[in-house]
């Protein structure tokens, strides 16, 4: 079995789905995806609550708890370590490798703004020497919020962090080819970005990037699919084609069964 750092040096990039709850990463396994992340979004909107404000926290742990016994790597999104203090950060993402976590997302904003670059670098420095084995995946949030939203502002950020520890970079928002390509060739590190209908992953991959991440979007497409389906039923169409219950049901009795005890 290849190791998660591996899946980030294949000829494609390494597409990566993610899960906010049992069903979802269960169902994404039984897919044949080798790696399986958590979307924190999907988590505090599964939990009622908005996405960020340090709210996904202990759910994200205790999903945790239960993907790693999935036979498939995880990697968590812990939105900005849900502290400020590089020790606290590194304790709780200690927790997630001691749980089997082969990976994590660590994002440079709090509330929706970029925090100063160099306290989030103590942060993934904290992170390295606390949990070596751990794959750091450092989100640079400039192009996602807006703010010094350059190639050039991303790439100094990008050096800080790949100086401090970081394995990977993930730059949520990047859309545009020339940007993507200009990012990618200036980062010594595998470069992530989220899914986007303008671009397919063997194009994205042609530019440089090495991982895609689905994000909320399974989440969000499994929403519009559920009202989709209800009000088929609603329109007096025949109901729409799923995974069988009984194929579910299947999964997690097994997964309960071998995961008891």
């Amino acid at each position: 079995m290849s190791t998660f750092r591996d899946l980030h040096t294949a000829a494609v990039p390494l597409l990566l789905p993610n899960a906010w709850d049992l069903g979802s990463a269960l169902a994404f396994a039984a897919a044949g995806f080798p790696a399986v992340g958590t979307t924190s979004f999907g988590i505090a909107a599964s939990a009622g609550l908005p996405d960020g404000g340090r709210s996904s926290k202990a759910a994200t742990a205790a999903l945790a708890a239960q993907l790693c016994r999935l036979p498939v790597h995880i990697t968590a999104d812990v939105e900005d370590g849900y502290s400020d203090d590089p020790a606290e950060v590194a304790e709780f993402v200690a927790h997630l490798a001691n749980l089997g976590v082969a990976g994590i997302n660590l994002e440079d904003s709090t509330a929706g703004h970029l925090v100063d670059p160099a306290a989030f670098a103590r942060k993934i420095a904290a992170v390295r020497r606390r949990s070596p084995a751990v794959f750091i995946n450092a989100r640079v949030d400039n192009i996602w919020f807006g703010e010094q939203a350059t190639v050039e502002a991303v790439l100094l950020r990008a050096g800080a962090y790949a100086d401090a520890g970081a394995d990977g970079i993930f730059v949520p928002g990047l859309v545009v080819p020339e940007d993507i390509r200009a990012i990618t060739a200036g980062i010594g590190l595998p470069v992530n970005v989220l899914a986007h209908p303008s671009l397919t992953v063997p194009e994205l991959g042609e530019l440089g990037v090495r991982r895609v991440s689905s994000g909320s979007l399974p989440y969000r497409a499994a929403v519009d699919a559920a009202v989709n389906a209800v009000n088929a039923l609603r329109e007096g169409k025949p109901a729409p084609a799923a995974t069988p219950y009984w194929e579910m049901q299947s999964r997690l009795a097994s997964f309960s069964q071998h995961n008891t005890g």
